[in-house]
């Protein structure tokens, strides 16, 4: 059995994958609360998505990927499949979208929530193995059930409450609190499943297919920045309650437009203009009641 290194940089790569589940989790908590806010369908749909990509891409997958930099397997490189790995990053962004939806549709009750959380948190063990399998070495990997299993469960507990924070946090304090709790959750389950691994090594050393995380870090790193860079801009331009209130005070002091100011009529005292009517076309005559008496 191979000597396993989870920490082969010190402290660094658990800091910075703390740190990321922690900035992930802010910002998917801050777009989850935009969806009860959102006034139409739509809206709601767009806030859903940012909030999936910001927990399930950046709190969860981006994280896992940080932490596995400082994964390390004696007397063996390790190379990624690149397609496992992208699919993996898709089952962790739509596991936390549907999460989202079956809790964000309708009131919220205990049914919807065990069940929203349920099927996300199965999603994300799902990304953790999937990534994991993604891994290319010279040796066959092994997990112990009790600790696979005790993964899985965090990982459900973890993302039942995740999105009950995403669907009842609004205060910033409350929010950022929330992220610390929400990055310790994700990290013990990464380093639970972690734990649960061992690695057989093959006595004959074959040639290693993949990529290896030196290559595909560029790529990550980049899609990291960019994606808070946009989760932020989105934020911000975005209008806020106290927007809408404003607009809205705004349009209820704006005067009405003047009314078209009626034609001002010359006095008639003596009937002249009456009198200069007689004859036209469509002037009726006065009736013989009506003639003056000569």
């Amino acid at each position: 059995m191979a000597e396993i290194n989870h920490f082969e940089y010190g402290w660094i790569t658990p800091a910075l994958s703390y740190a990321l589940s922690v900035l992930g989790s802010v910002l998917g908590l801050i777009c989850a609360g935009r969806i009860r806010t959102a006034g139409t369908a739509g809206q709601r749909a767009w806030w859903g998505l940012l909030a999936a990509w910001a927990l399930g891409g950046t709190a969860i997958w981006a994280m896992h990927f940080m932490a596995m930099l400082g994964f390390a397997v004696a007397g063996t490189r390790i190379r990624y499949d690149v397609p496992l790995t992208a699919a993996s990053t898709a089952i962790a962004v739509v596991a936390v979208g549907i999460g989202l939806a079956i809790v964000g549709t309708g009131r919220l009750n205990p049914v919807r929530l065990i069940a929203g959380g349920i099927f996300t948190g199965v999603g994300v063990a799902a990304m953790h193995y999937s990534g994991m399998a993604a891994m290319r070495l010279n040796g066959s990997l092994g997990y112990d059930t009790t600790r696979v299993a005790l993964s899985v469960a965090i990982a459900i507990v973890a993302a039942t409450v995740a999105l009950w924070l995403a669907m009842t946090v609004r205060r910033p304090l409350a929010i950022f609190a929330s992220a610390l709790v929400m990055g310790i959750a994700v990290n013990g389950m990464h380093f639970t499943g972690m734990s649960a691994l061992s690695v057989h090594q093959h006595e004959e050393q074959g040639e290693i297919t993949g990529t290896g995380m030196s290559t595909l870090l560029v790529p990550i790193v980049l899609a990291v920045i960019f994606g808070v860079v946009g989760l932020l801009y989105a934020l911000l331009a975005a209008p806020t309650d106290d927007d809408r209130a404003a607009a809205a005070y705004l349009d209820g002091r704006r005067a009405p437009e003047p009314a078209a100011a009626a034609p001002v009529v010359a006095p008639d005292p003596v009937g002249l203009r009456a009198r200069s009517t007689l004859g036209q076309p469509g002037t009726p005559f006065p009736s013989r009641r009506e003639t003056p008496p000569r």
